[in-house]
C-alpha cells in the first residue's frame, strides 16, 4: 500500500471526516467562470442519487488566481429540499485543496486519489472544471456501476461535435483499441469513474514525478486499469460541451503530450499488447439520445498549408524512419489540387505506427520526433474534414470504426518492426 503524507490541513480534515462512501474530485484552474455550474451539478447528483451514501467533493486547484477556490467554497445548492429525495445520512463535505508538485492535470488528480485512499472510499469520480453540459445524471453514471456492478474504470462516452476531440479520433483511440483490445471510445475524455481500489492501484505506480504527472494523466489511467484487467465499462453521458478548442490551431502542444504518454505506456505494457490480436466492446451504461452540439469551426486552407508547409520543411526528417512509399506519397500530395487533398487510412496508420517504431528505437530526440507529428496530423484532419463535410454524426462514426480497424489490421507489421 502507497504510503500517503497529506498535508496537514488537509490532514485534519480527512481525520474530521474519517471515512467515505462516495468522492468526487474536480481538478482546475483558473476556471471561476464556469466551476460553479460543475460543482451544483455534482452536489446535486450525490443527493438525488446516493442519499444514503456519506459523500466527499475534492476541489483539487493548480493555483488559480482567479477566484475558482473560493466559487468552490461559496457554491451550494440554493434550495436543497427540492432534490432531497431521502434523507441524508449526512452533508456533502467539501475539501478544496491547492495541490504540489509537478503542475499539471496529473498531480491534481494524486491528491484525489490520495484523499480517497484516506478516507477508504469505495467509488470516486472525477469530473472537468470547464463543463458546461454537465448534469446531476452524470454522477450517477459516473457512480453506479463502481458501487453496484462490480466495475473499477467507468470511461465517459458523450455525442461530440464531428470536429472536436481530433486527436482522440484519428490517433489515440483508433491505436489504443488495436494495442489493447477494448473498444473505449474516449480514453482520454476527461472525465471518469474508478473504485477505491483502483485509486490506491494508480498510487503505487511510480509515475508522479514523471511527463504522466504534467498531462499524460487520462490516457495513462485508461490505459493502466485495461492492461492491468480491471473490470472496464463506459457510460453515455450525453453531449460533451467545453471551452471548444479549433482543430486546427497549434495543437502541437497536446499532441505531443497525449501522443507522447501513449508511446511511453507502449513500452510499459509491451508485453501485453503483443499478445492482443482484435478488439472487443465494453459495456455501455446510459440510455443513448441524440444531442444538439455547438458547431466547430474548421479553418481547410489553413490546415492543408500548414501541412504542405510541412512537408517542404521536415522530409528529410521522415525519411529517416518512414517507408518510403509513404513518403513519396508525401511529397506528391505537395502539388494535388484542394479539392482532390486525400489521405488514405492506410496510410495513417504506416505513418502513427512508423513514430511508435521510431520513438521506441530513439530514432529522435523525442520531443523532435513528436513534434514533426503535427503537420501530419493536421493534413489528416484536413482529409477527413473536406471527406466528410456532408457526412452525419452515424457516418462519421462508421469511418472511425473502419480507421481502427485498419490500426488493427497493421498491427503485426507494427510487432515486426518493434523487435
Amino acid at each position: 500500500m502507497h504510503s500517503i503524507t497529506l498535508r496537514s490541513d488537509i490532514a485534519e480534515k480527512v481525520n474530521e471526516i474519517q471515512e467515505a462512501d462516495i468522492l468526487v474530485g474536480i481538478p482546475s484552474y483558473n476556471n471561476a467562470r464556469t466551476i460553479g455550474h460543475v460543482v451544483k451539478a455534482v452536489q446535486a447528483g450525490l443527493v438525488k442519487y446516493f442519499p444514503g451514501k456519506k459523500s466527499v467533493l475534492v476541489n483539487s486547484d493548480g493555483g488559480s488566481t482567479d477566484g475558482t477556490m473560493d466559487v468552490v467554497q461559496n457554491t451550494a445548492i440554493e434550495d436543497f429540499q427540492s432534490i432531497l429525495v431521502h434523507h441524508r445520512v449526512g452533508p456533502v463535505f467539501k475539501i478544496a485543496t491547492p495541490y504540489h508538485g509537478i503542475p499539471g492535470k496529473g498531480s491534481a488528480f494524486k491528491t484525489i486519489f490520495e484523499i480517497a485512499a484516506s478516507l477508504n472510499v469505495k467509488a470516486c469520480a472525477v469530473v472537468d472544471s470547464d463543463l458546461r453540459s454537465i448534469t446531476p445524471e452524470w454522477i450517477e453514471l459516473l457512480i453506479k456501476p463502481v458501487l453496484e456492478g462490480g466495475f473499477d474504470y467507468v470511461a465517459p462516452l458523450y455525442h461530440r461535435h464531428k470536429y472536436d476531440g481530433t486527436i482522440t479520433n484519428s490517433i489515440v483511440y483508433p491505436l489504443t483499441r488495436a494495442l489493447y483490445g477494448k473498444q473505449v471510445r474516449q480514453p482520454i475524455g476527461g472525465d471518469f469513474g474508478f473504485s477505491g481500489n483502483l485509486a490506491q492501484f494508480y498510487l503505487s505506480k511510480d509515475v508522479w514525478e514523471t511527463d504522466v504527472a504534467k498531462y499524460g494523466i487520462d490516457i495513462w489511467m485508461t490505459t493502466t486499469a485495461i492492461a492491468n484487467n480491471f473490470k472496464i465499462c463506459q457510460s453515455f453521458l450525453g453531449a460533451k460541451i467545453h471551452d471548444p478548442k479549433d482543430p486546427g490551431a497549434d495543437l502541437s502542444a497536446m499532441l505531443y503530450q497525449v501522443v507522447g504518454a501513449t508511446f511511453d505506456l507502449m513500452e510499459t505494457y509491451t508485453d501485453m499488447w503483443r499478445t492482443v490480436t482484435t478488439s472487443e466492446k465494453v459495456p455501455t451504461f446510459g440510455f443513448e439520445y441524440a444531442v444538439g452540439l455547438e458547431p466547430v469551426s474548421v479553418n481547410l486552407d489553413r490546415m492543408i498549408d500548414k501541412f504542405r508547409l510541412g512537408i517542404k520543411e521536415l522530409l528529410p526528417i521522415w525519411e529517416k524512419f518512414v517507408p518510403v512509399e509513404i513518403t513519396q506519397f508525401l511529397s506528391n500530395m505537395v502539388v494535388v489540387r484542394k479539392e482532390e487533398f486525400h489521405i488514405p487510412d492506410d496510410v495513417r496508420v504506416k505513418l502513427i505506427y512508423s513514430f511508435a517504431v521510431a520513438a521506441h528505437k530513439k530514432v529522435l530526440n523525442k520531443e523532435h520526433l513528436l513534434k514533426s507529428l503535427t503537420p501530419l496530423y493536421i493534413g489528416r484532419v484536413a482529409s477527413f474534414v473536406s471527406e466528410s463535410w456532408e457526412s452525419s454524426a452515424a457516418e462519421v462514426e462508421e469511418k472511425i470504426d473502419t480507421l481502427s480497424m485498419s490500426f488493427e489490421h497493421g498491427k503485426n507489421a507494427l510487432i515486426a518492426q518493434w523487435d
